[in-house]
């Protein structure tokens, strides 16, 4: 029976996806790109898109036919390649909640007044009774699209006030004046790398979404994903070219900050805090889910008590940020990771479509292939000429 997109855990898939992707780090790398690459951020952004969705399509479909969780799929392709997946996403997923922990803390400061080891306290528990309740699914798919529409609209506003030159950003995302690899890298794996590209498909798995009848669903619902983190991205940038474009600086202590005040003044920089905390605490559930997700068949155990597990993990996230405060060098080095986490995982997934027992008469579509090696070799030109450069 084909369920409708916009009810239930469809939508609700795109949107957690969506939401992983944007966090604190998605909306200050937009807002600092911008002010580096002005209108040409625009064509980055656009390159982005493709590669996104030939990375998603190709990860949904095959991990959806399948209907094995990545790690198993990966273990069932080469012997191992499943534990070494999950241990990568399960690191890099932490490094990240700890980052995302503290954005929230960091948004409640600036609506409240509060300190941020207070907002980071609140946003925790908060994210924490989400898993708490029976119908943990339904509650997460709610929370994510209630809070990606918030977001996506107050910086729609903010966007309008900043009056932004769009003949220049529609003329430089066909036409650049420079292309940056790196940049490239950096943006691609902020919205599709570590764990962030599994999140939506492993929650249609656990909502029973998968297999070969239902791939025409999984593929709108991965496609619809990346648009919405797309959508966002670009409606940020235009609101960032707007301010750049009158020669404001955006520093380098909190440039999305900037732009929203610049923009709306106070009122835009209250708007910066409610989306900083929703772009945080959304992507604190989409990160814990997905990141105990890849342990979840490690252990009869985990598996019985998986959103407990995940409680813990955001528990655990939030005892280290406020031990250690925001691990800037732990996130510098986990986003460096996700970017060359992207190609091997991928290329283990790709790999298992030829895979007759696993797909049995089940045949992937060549140019999807096609398009997710070329994926593949880009991402690792790309992280070699980033590393050596």
């Amino acid at each position: 029976m084909k369920k409708s997109f916009l009810s239930g855990p469809l939508a609700g898939a795109a949107f957690l996806m969506a939401t992983s992707a944007i966090g604190p780090g998605f909306i200050t790398q937009t807002t600092k790109f911008t002010e580096q690459l002005k209108g040409s951020f625009g064509f980055v952004i656009l390159v982005s898109v493709l590669l996104d969705i030939g990375v998603q399509l190709n990860i949904w479909r095959l991990v959806g036919v399948s209907k094995l969780y990545a790690q198993d799929l990966a273990n069932k392709v080469f012997p191992g390649a499943g534990y070494l997946l999950s241990a990568l996403i399960l690191l890099g997923g932490l490094a990240f909640n700890i980052g995302n922990i503290a954005g929230a803390g960091l948004g409640l400061q600036v609506l409240t007044g509060c300190s941020v080891q207070t907002g980071a306290t609140i946003s925790c528990i908060m994210a924490a009774i989400i898993f708490s309740v029976k119908e943990a699914g339904s509650a997460m798919d709610v929370f994510t699209k209630v809070l990606g529409f918030v977001m996506i609209g107050l910086t729609l506003y903010v966007a309008f006030e900043s009056s932004p030159p769009m003949a220049e950003a529609v003329l430089k995302a066909v036409v650049p004046d420079q292309i940056n690899e790196l940049v490239v890298l950096t943006i691609v794996g902020g919205t599709v790398g570590g764990y962030i590209s599994f999140a939506g498909i492993h929650r249609l798995l656990d909502a029973g979404i998968s297999g070969e009848e239902n791939i025409h669903q999984i593929s709108k619902s991965s496609v619809s994903a990346i648009l919405i983190a797309s959508l966002m991205r670009t409606i940020l940038f235009i609101a960032a070219l707007g301010i750049v474009w009158k020669g404001i600086s955006l520093g380098n202590q909190n440039p999305a900050a900037v732009v929203f005040e610049s923009a709306a003044g106070k009122t835009g920089y209250r708007i910066f805090g409610l989306v900083l905390w929703s772009a945080a605490i959304t992507s604190v559930v989409g990160s814990a889910f997905t990141s105990v997700s890849f342990i979840r068949s490690a252990s009869p155990w985990i598996k019985k008590h998986f959103q407990k597990v995940i409680i813990g993990f955001i528990f655990f996230s939030t005892i280290v940020f406020l031990v250690i405060g925001e691990p800037v060098k732990l996130l510098l080095a986990a986003g460096a990771v996700n970017g060359l986490i992207l190609p091997f995982a991928l290329a283990i997934i790709l790999t298992s479509s030829m895979k007759e027992k696993i797909f049995g008469t089940y045949r992937h579509s060549r140019w999807q292939l096609i398009m997710g090696w070329l994926v593949v070799g880009v991402m690792l030109y790309m992280g070699v000429r980033g590393l050596m450069g």
